[in-house]
């Protein structure tokens, strides 16, 4: 049976663009938005995507928003939610409604960087790699059981848009790979580890050097 996908975004959809063009085993049945204006929504349509824009403005309390966005997915009989690029903190209530069908990628290597302005922070803190990350979702931000991570190295020159370009770049190969992961069944959550189903030796870690 083949994976039903609702990515959510808030923006321009680089990500979602990059799940799309990679083949994978899924059908994106949805991409939703927070914001009506995301281009991300209009490349949706473009490829014959459902496109569904939920103003987070008419609905400004966080858990009834969540609850709406949440009915909707249900809807849409996701298998699978995955956010690229959304740019809203979920509710516990959301979070406990897909844990374990629930992905997010992080612009860092985390634990390190929560949160925002992570390729700022990473030259501040002097670090000589960053990167980015694909977890599971837990009601910690930017925290959960991790799937698999990429990394770059800091040159000496760099500014914060250089690194966030490169580091977009692996965003665009590892994000497939985990959402292809999930859709043949081969992610094993072993108590916030995750391994792949018959490689036990595996961490699911793709190191790049550029």
């Amino acid at each position: 049976m083949t994976c039903r996908v609702v990515v959510l975004i808030s923006g321009r959809g680089s990500n979602l663009r990059a799940i799309v063009e990679a083949g994978l085993p899924i059908e994106i049945v949805a991409v939703i938005s927070n914001r009506p204006e995301a281009a991300g929504l209009d490349y949706a349509r473009e490829r014959g995507i459902t496109a569904i824009a939920l103003d987070h403005k008419t609905i400004p309390d966080r858990a009834a928003f969540d609850a709406r966005l949440a009915e909707e997915i249900e809807h849409q009989r996701a298998d699978l939610v995955v956010l690229a690029g959304y740019m809203r903190i979920l509710s516990p209530a959301f979070i406990a409604r897909f844990e374990g069908r629930l992905l997010n990628i992080h612009p860092s290597l985390l634990p390190m960087f929560p949160g925002l302005d992570t390729h700022e922070r990473a030259l501040e803190e002097g670090v000589k790699v960053h990167g980015c990350t694909v977890h599971f979702v837990t009601d910690k931000l930017d925290h959960g059981p991790i799937v698999i991570q990429a990394a770059v190295p800091v040159r000496a020159d760099d500014t914060p848009d250089t690194l966030a370009t490169r580091v977009l770049a692996q965003e665009h190969r590892i994000y497939p790979q985990a959402i292809r992961w999930f859709a043949e069944g081969r992610l094993v959550n072993n108590h916030g580890r995750v391994n792949l189903k018959d490689d036990s030796t595996s961490q699911s870690v793709l190191t790049i050097g550029m």
